[in-house]
């Protein structure tokens, strides 16, 4: 059950609340999300609420990489073995993964500048739309939660600071993704082993080309819950302004030329 339903009078709406997440328009600087899909294609799209395109992209990453051996080449580069990571790079694999690369890091930066232009037309046509969804498996509504709060919860599992401020999708996605992640690059084994003393069997057990993965995980998750959260809060202070002006303010009430509210 929905307290407003669109009636498809406006050409573009803010933002649209289900009961699997709020998705809305906001400025975003084209920059920072062209720089979260050169960190790990698809989270630029996911910023971007893409969700099909950053989950293609997010697989096509985790599977053509594991095939070129492109975070182990990283890994080899990083200790200085520059002749090892030469050898140990798939060419066949690399030579897929480049094209798909760029075209994650471009085509992020173009749709954040489209989208930016859609979200000043629909910013200026300031329609209304539903803030509040009570459905058969969950209950969405538009309201204010605290950025910090959220950073906390990402930083102690990825996953938990999107479900705190209702990113249905985002979160299964990022849970489902670290569990992958922990279980092929064996981390927590290493820590369990590093805290009994056991450093050199923690190394060996590590596997270096999925741990890898895991910095940029947990940065997205992070950063994208933090954003949201500052978004959301705004999209809520906006909606509730706008409900009070329609609802109680006096139609003759003008505002004079200087005057504080």
């Amino acid at each position: 059950m929905n307290n407003y339903q669109n009636n498809n009078t406006a050409r573009r709406y803010l933002a649209h609340v289900s009961s699997l997440g709020t998705t809305q328009l906001h400025l975003r600087n084209p920059y920072i999300i062209g720089w979260w899909s050169a960190a790990f294609p698809g989270f630029g799209h996911l910023l971007l609420s893409k969700y099909l395109r950053g989950y293609a992209l997010f697989i096509w990453e985790v599977f053509v990489n594991l095939k070129a051996h492109i975070n182990l080449a990283m890994i080899y580069s990083f200790q200085g073995n520059i002749d090892l990571a030469k050898d140990v790079l798939d060419t066949k694999w690399l030579l897929m993964y480049i094209p798909v690369y760029l075209f994650a890091i471009w085509d992020s930066y173009r749709t954040t500048v489209d989208m930016n232009k859609v979200y000043l037309l629909a910013d200026h046509e300031n329609h209304r739309f539903n803030s509040f969804t009570l459905g058969t498996l969950e209950i969405n509504y538009l309201d204010k939660r605290n950025p910090i709060v959220a950073v906390m919860w990402s930083f102690f599992i990825p996953g938990l600071g999107q479900l705190y401020i209702h990113r249905i999708l985002t979160a299964i996605f990022l849970i489902l993704g670290l569990v992958t992640f922990y279980h092929y690059s064996h981390v927590q084994e290493a820590i369990v082993l590093l805290f009994l003393g056991k450093v050199m069997e923690a190394t060996s057990v590590i596997k270096p080309e999925w741990l890898l993965f895991l910095p940029s995980h947990y940065g997205f998750a992070i950063y994208d819950s933090y954003i949201n959260s500052v978004e959301n809060n705004k999209l809520y202070e906006k909606e509730q302004r706008n409900y009070l002006i329609e609802k109680f303010q006096a139609k003759n009430f003008k505002i004079r030329k200087g005057q504080k509210v």
